[in-house]
C-alpha cells in the first residue's frame, strides 16, 4: 500500500513560521506589532467611551471592531516586516533584483525578472521596468562596470524612443537603494506617461530587442549548434 504524502502545513502554519523566523531574526518587529496592536485597541476602548459610554452595546462594539482592527494591524505590521527580512537575507546575490520584479509589481508597470544586459565575469546585470515615470534602469551591482552598463543601456533607449524620460538606479548595500525598498523608490517617481503611452514604449523598446537577438536558422536546435573549430 502506496504511502500517503504528508500534508504540506496550513496557511496559519506558515503565516506562523515565518512570523517566529522574522521575530528571531529581527526582535524589534514583534515588539512594533505588539506595540501597533495596543495602539489601536486603545484607540477602540477610548472611542466607544466617549462616543456610546462604558457598558454600553455601542461601546462593546468598538471593543470587537477595535479587536479585529489590532490583529489586523498586527499582521500587516509583521508581514512588512518579515518581507523587508527576506529581501536583507538575499540582497547582494545575484538575481535578487529580478526575484523581487517577479514578485510585487503593479499593474501600470511592466517588467522582468530577466536582466536586458549583464556582466559574465563579475555577475552584474542591469534590469528595466516601464511605467507611468518613463523607463527606470536597475543596476545590480556597485562597480564602475555598473554604471557604464547603465549609461549604455540608457543610449539606447534615448535613440529607440526619444523624449522619454529615463531613470537610473542602483540597487547596493552601501551608497546605492537597498533591494526592500527599491519598488517604493520607483513608485515615488513623478509620472509622465499615460497609460496609453507606456504600452507603446514597452512595446517599442521589446520589439527593438527582439529584432537586435542574431537569428537563429531554420531546423537547427540553438541547444545543439557547436562553435566552429579553429583552423592551425
Amino acid at each position: 500500500m502506496a504511502k500517503k504524502n504528508p500534508k504540506e502545513p496550513g496557511k496559519t502554519r506558515q503565516l506562523l513560521r515565518v512570523y517566529k523566523i522574522t521575530a528571531k531574526n529581527d526582535p524589534s518587529a514583534l515588539w512594533v506589532s505588539i506595540l501597533g496592536f495596543l495602539l489601536v485597541l486603545g484607540a477602540s476602548f477610548l472611542v466607544g467611551w466617549l462616543v456610546n459610554g462604558f457598558g454600553s452595546f455601542g461601546f462593546w462594539l468598538w471593543i470587537v471592531t477595535g479587536v479585529l482592527s489590532a490583529v489586523l494591524t498586527f499582521m500587516i505590521i509583521m508581514s512588512k516586516r518579515a518581507e523587508k527580512n527576506a529581501y536583507m537575507q538575499i540582497e547582494g546575490q545575484a538575481g535578487a533584483v529580478g526575484a523581487v520584479l517577479d514578485s510585487q509589481i503593479r499593474r501600470a508597470w511592466r517588467t522582468s525578472s530577466m536582466p536586458i544586459a549583464v556582466n559574465g565575469k563579475s555577475r552584474e546585470a542591469v534590469y528595466r521596468m516601464i511605467g507611468p515615470a518613463g523607463v527606470v534602469l536597475i543596476g545590480e551591482g556597485s562597480s564602475v562596470r555598473v554604471n557604464q552598463m547603465l549609461d549604455d543601456e540608457g543610449r539606447k533607449i534615448q535613440r529607440s524612443a526619444p523624449g522619454v524620460t529615463v531613470h537610473k538606479l542602483k540597487v547596493t548595500i552601501d551608497g546605492g537603494v537597498r533591494l526592500h525598498a527599491l519598488l517604493k523608490t520607483v513608485y515615488k517617481l513623478k509620472k509622465t506617461l499615460t497609460r496609453a503611452e507606456v504600452s507603446a514604449v514597452a512595446n517599442r523598446l521589446d520589439a527593438l530587442a527582439g529584432s537586435s537577438a542574431l537569428p537563429i536558422p531554420k531546423g537547427i536546435d540553438p541547444m545543439k549548434v557547436r562553435a566552429p573549430k579553429r583552423k592551425g
